[in-house]
């Protein structure tokens, strides 16, 4: 896909990250991943993330990236496949590359793997997996890896395909210095986790779409919540956010790193055999899992 036709397309829509599924042994299930793609490209997401945060992309080994890229594109029909990317520049550049081997229609790229780095040395970061690739590249604000405005700007200029940044952070001072200064040179993605939490002030902000996690076990439910959004349905947003997002964020916030386990559980709960989370992450208890049972009820498939 063209660069600037994935930029249009990151913004006209809803946007998810599968899950990676696995076997009790810690394999890549791919038979099962593909179903569960399969499942989730048949509701209203512009583009599925292969491999990115929710996809365990930092417990998968540089050369699984590819095979899961490859299974999504062979199970999500017209829908386009964005792959994770990150860790060190070298590594970054060489998943890059593979996984535009494999497919890929874009690149999402993840913070760099432990330290922190000044702003000279993430911009040559990212300009490296820029020019390394023909595709599309996101950067995504996050933890050790915070763009300010001028970097990005220094980026825009000098590579064309960098054409989304997603934010992850929740500075919206900062973010709206970035969308004014940047205007419509990019498009604009709400990282934070449970992106719908935090849908209206990043809307207030300039940013028209986000990457939903939940999308993976209640997709009906979260396209229900992006539309009544963008239809400014305030009311309606705040039913949803009451009844399930709230409850959800209870159950994610018992223990680190839920956001992912706890979205995975509710990808079992709706019949799908995506396995255990990879270490270091830990799955939900049982009576957690009950919980998570009790809260998707009314959106079981």
């Amino acid at each position: 896909m063209e660069y600037n036709e994935l930029k249009q397309v990151l913004g006209s829509g809803l946007l998810s990250f599968p899950v990676t599924h696995f076997t009790e042994t810690g394999q890549f299930n791919r038979k099962s991943y593909e179903e569960h793609v399969g499942w989730l490209s048949g509701f209203e997401a512009a583009a599925l993330f292969a491999a990115g945060g929710t996809g365990e992309f930092f417990s998968l080994t540089p050369e699984e990236v590819p095979q899961v890229v490859k299974a999504a594109k062979a199970a999500a029909g017209s829908t386009p496949i964005v792959a994770g990317c990150g860790y060190g520049t070298e590594i970054a550049v060489s998943i890059t590359r593979a996984v535009e081997a494999a497919g890929a229609d874009g690149i999402l790229l993840l913070p760099h793997y432990l330290i922190d780095a000044p702003q000279e040395g993430l911009y040559r970061h990212i300009k490296a997996v820029c020019q390394a690739t023909g595709i599309g590249v996101m950067v995504y604000n996050r933890d050790n890896s915070v763009l300010q405005a001028d970097t990005l700007a220094r980026l825009c200029d000098e590579c064309p395909n960098l054409v989304g940044f997603k934010d992850g952070v929740g500075e919206i001072g900062l973010v709206r210095q970035i969308t004014a200064k940047m205007g419509d040179r990019l498009t604009y993605l709400g990282g934070m986790p449970t992106a719908e939490l935090f849908a209206e002030a990043y809307l207030g902000a300039g940013f028209t779409t986000y990457s939903s996690a939940v999308f993976n076990f209640v997709p009906g439910l979260a396209v229900e919540f992006y539309k009544a959004l963008r239809a400014g349905e305030r009311a309606k947003c705040e039913k949803i956010l009451l009844e399930f997002f709230y409850p959800f964020m209870a159950i994610r916030n018992r223990s680190k790193g839920y956001a992912v386990a706890a979205v995975k559980a509710g990808v079992r709960l709706q019949g799908f055999d995506a396995g255990p989370v990879r270490a270091p992450l830990s799955d939900l208890s049982a009576a957690e899992v009950d919980m998570m049972a009790t809260l998707i009820s009314p959106y079981r498939r």
